[in-house]
């Protein structure tokens, strides 16, 4: 296994994944501007939010109510399923529909739903049967283009809501957070893109560690939505199992593993704990303490710090962190980190 061999990663990686990733931050960047560009639909009276949305399209969701969650004064709730919960009925209910596909039957069995229930809707896609629905009722639809797989257009839905929540005014604006996420995240990757080395690159290392191992990933409250993509990112990209934990519900029942520990499958998993200076300080000592008992049971562990002073430099920078790990991870598989085989057959199987 060498991580430092480029010329391998381009034929493992036809599809040039890795570009996208490197192009994060300036996904963000885009992103952002464009939702302050974008016709602004008249809603009023809006009273609670409904955010319908699956894969990385609710994990971006996720990551704006995790940002917004100390500061935002309505209701949200982000749906990942069919149909619609009971109280959301009539236009101060606004349902946001997010689809990268626009093609997510999940999504649409919402957004019929929701036409049903008379709420206020609004639609975030690059097309699909989604915008088609949309156009033919009038629904307004904030359109955005990109060409690379659905689990690196992140940035889009993520900073199209954050924009849409701003100019309706539900959240004030935040656009220097935004600029200091993109800011940290470029200083990131000078430590963390393929050119370096292993023996100066974090991302490199952690993901060496990762190999032959199942992974658990430990946020808290605020980094759930990291903690599941870092998840859903070994999954996708490195097609190897994961799960994730969150602080802190995982000390009231997942730390009690640790009172019957089975010391061969024990060798055989990692389980990295990631720190914000946005956690609250008893979920920080609770992380702490959970990684300690674990360490005192012979269980492999490791931390990671996320960089900045905002929330959503926190998240940001331990996403694109997350990104190149989980990369790296699927070159040292040798699995091309584009297929995605096992998921089409499956829809195949649906249809």
């Amino acid at each position: 296994m060498n991580l430092d061999d480029l010329d391998l990663f381009k034929k493992i990686d036809p599809q040039n994944m890795l570009a996208q990733i490197d192009g994060l931050p300036d996904q963000l960047q885009s992103a952002w501007e464009l939702g302050q560009t974008l016709p602004l639909p008249d809603f009023a009276d809006i009273q609670n939010i409904v955010i319908a949305a699956m894969g990385d399209s609710a994990i971006s969701a996720e990551l704006v109510t995790a940002s917004v969650f100390s500061s935002i004064r309505l209701p949200v709730t982000l749906h990942r399923g069919y149909g619609m919960p009971a109280f959301a009925s009539g236009p101060q209910t606004l349902v946001v529909c997010i689809s990268h596909s626009g093609n997510s039957e999940e999504v649409l069995d919402v957004f019929e739903a929701a036409q049903k229930n008379k709420c206020s809707l609004f639609v975030i896609s690059t097309g699909g049967e989604l915008t088609k629905r949309a156009i033919k009722i009038n629904i307004p639809i904030w359109k955005f283009d990109y060409a690379g797989m659905d689990t690196t257009a992140i940035a889009y839905p993520f900073a199209l809501l954050l924009a849409l929540f701003t100019r309706l005014g539900f959240i004030a604006d935040p656009a220097n957070d935004v600029a200091e996420a993109i800011a940290m995240m470029k200083r990131s990757q000078q430590h963390i893109v393929a050119d370096v080395i292993a023996a100066k690159n974090p991302a490199k290392r952690y993901a060496g560690q990762l190999v032959g191992r199942w992974v658990t990933f430990v946020g808290t409250e605020n980094l759930a939505p990291v903690a599941r993509r870092w998840k859903t990112q070994i999954n996708q990209l490195a097609k190897a199992g994961a799960n994730f934990e969150i602080v802190p519900e995982a000390t009231h029942n997942t730390l009690m593993a640790t009172v019957n520990p089975t010391p061969t499958l024990n060798a055989h998993t990692m389980t990295l704990f990631m720190r914000a200076p946005s956690d609250h300080p008893r979920n920080r000592l609770r992380s702490d303490l959970m990684r300690q008992a674990f360490m005192l049971e012979g269980l492999n562990t490791d931390v990671i710090d996320a960089r900045g002073e905002s929330i959503i430099a926190h998240l940001w920078t331990l996403i694109i962190f997350g990104d190149y790990m989980a990369y790296y991870l699927a070159m040292a598989y040798g699995a091309d980190p584009s297929e995605e085989d096992a998921f089409v057959n499956f829809k195949r199987s649906l249809s």
